[in-house]
């Protein structure tokens, strides 16, 4: 592959099965080595060399190359310098673990290269994705109803819901439609709301409550005086765990008030949603079962690797009315009952997402998964015990799930003192190495976030996180 011989046919893309068994036991083996040292790997690598990273920006050679110097700047130098997202010490924002099982189904997947848009051009593969989407509606205990599909994430999700929303509750009454969302909604909401034709001036921010909850009061308020106004209220988002603090909207009552106001109610369960597959953490998801639409991120909360997004609308009547299409050229269905993904999302050309999420739970089913979710809990529970315990440390709030967020608080510095004291604090443990943490602000304060979701986060990680956090704060409570 790395000259052009005389003669060659250059048009020949195709590699024998011997060239093949070489180039995948060259980039198999590199993908081990760099997953079995991931323990050993900082929790962040350099990204600030501005220089060695523009040296990714290759020109395009004329003439193709051998694999083994690609794979070598690959991974010893591009790869490195970047958030260790799949490693054990990754704190930040919210991980992506990254199951290897869901690598291998991508081998597969893309090596056999099925079209699977449409329901007949590749339909036992399309039953397959059919299958992933019920076992999650399943597990979010939606009706019979319900239907979904696979994303890229949930800023796909979002979206996909809101212009589903958008056509079964306004019509042709765009300019006259209002949104509700939280102070604390993720941006992506926002983002979706203005792509779906919905301007800024139509979405009302509710204020949250002193846990960063949805202000119920406020946002029965705001929608009476929207309809008041001559507007048409449609749509309201709640949060299963929020950005900055893990905070849960209470989604029973905000799908009261959707009823009552005949509102649209989706549930960002992006990062918390998945928690609900564990019956005891269902009490504190209370009412998601009820949303008319639901995001989740599997990347997050099943540990696959990102861009493995899906959505559930309750009725799926509604998903498919709005995104349904077809054309003289497709191939037909031979019933209405069939999954013809195309018939319920945007997409028609795209990869086959199902196997990426099918594979792993057929190796090691739900149980494992289950356990998984409530351990990561658990071990976030023992990090919020362990740091708030810590001198000069105020925690925001307790974790809900498995995300929390803390400052420092010396009692006599300034404010403004503790937010720099805080940020020298992230910056310091995740020097360190051995786990990253990050940040955010709130009220016009800084806070440093903690957010336990990799498999590879045992307990010996928490003991690493606690340890780091406490030599960098007790060394900043010195400056």
């Amino acid at each position: 592959m790395s000259e052009a011989a005389s003669g060659e046919d250059l048009a020949d893309l195709e590699l024998g099965a011997d060239a093949m068994r070489e180039l995948g036991s060259k980039v198999l083996e590199r993908c081990i080595d760099h997953v079995a040292r991931l323990g050993e790997t900082a929790s962040c690598g350099d990204v600030h060399d501005i220089e060695a990273i523009r040296s990714a920006r290759l020109a395009l050679p004329e003439i193709g190359m051998p694999i083994d110097p690609l794979l070598d700047r690959l991974f010893d130098e591009w790869i490195p310098r970047s958030f260790t997202t799949p490693g054990p010490g990754y704190f930040a924002y919210v991980p992506g673990g990254g199951l290897y099982a869901t690598a291998l189904a991508d081998l597969i997947a893309e090596t056999t290269n099925r079209f699977v848009g449409v329901w007949p051009a590749a339909p036992a593969l399309a039953e397959i994705e059919a299958s992933v989407i019920d076992w999650i509606a399943q597990w979010m205990q939606f009706p019979p109803t319900a239907r979904g599909l696979l994303t890229s994430g949930s800023s796909m999700s979002t979206w996909i819901a809101i212009t589903t929303a958008r056509e079964c509750r306004l019509g042709t009454r765009i300019r006259d439609g209002v949104a509700y969302v939280s102070s604390q909604t993720h941006h992506c909401v926002a983002k979706a709301l203005r792509l779906a034709g919905i301007a800024g001036d139509r979405v009302r921010v509710v204020p949250t409550d002193a846990s960063y909850r949805m202000d119920l009061d406020a946002l029965r308020r705001a929608i009476e005086s929207d309809r008041d106004g001559g507007l048409c209220p449609f749509f309201v988002a709640s949060t299963a765990g929020s950005v900055h603090f893990g905070a849960v909207d209470p989604m029973d009552e905000v799908a009261d008030i959707a009823d009552e106001y005949g509102l649209w109610h989706h549930v960002d369960g992006a990062y918390g949603g998945f928690f609900h597959v564990v019956p005891e953490f269902r009490t504190i998801l209370r009412g998601l079962p009820r949303a008319d639409s639901l995001a989740l991120d599997p990347h997050k909360g099943l540990f696959l690797p990102y861009g493995t997004g899906a959505l559930l609308v309750r009725d799926g009547a509604d998903l498919r009315r709005v995104h349904g299409a077809s054309a003289d050229y497709l191939p037909s269905n031979p019933d209405d009952e069939v999954y013809d993904i195309a018939s319920y999302g945007p997409e028609l050309s795209r990869p086959f997402r199902g196997l990426r999420i099918w594979l792993p739970m057929m190796l090691y089913g739900a149980a494992r998964f289950r356990a998984a979710i409530a351990e990561k809990r658990s071990l976030a529970v023992l990090a919020h015990e362990r740091i708030a315990a810590l001198p000069n440390i105020r925690v925001a709030l307790p974790p809900t799930l498995s995300l929390f967020a803390f400052r420092i608080e010396h009692p006599d510095r300034s404010p403004e003192d503790n937010d720099r004291s805080t940020r020298d604090l992230i910056d310091g443990v995740t020097a360190l190495g051995r786990v990253m943490i990050s940040g955010c602000r709130e009220s016009g304060r800084d806070f440093a976030r903690v957010c336990v979701l990799s498999f590879r986060s045992r307990k010996s990680q928490i003991e690493h996180l606690v340890a780091d956090v406490a030599d960098v704060a007790a060394r900043t409570g010195r400056t």
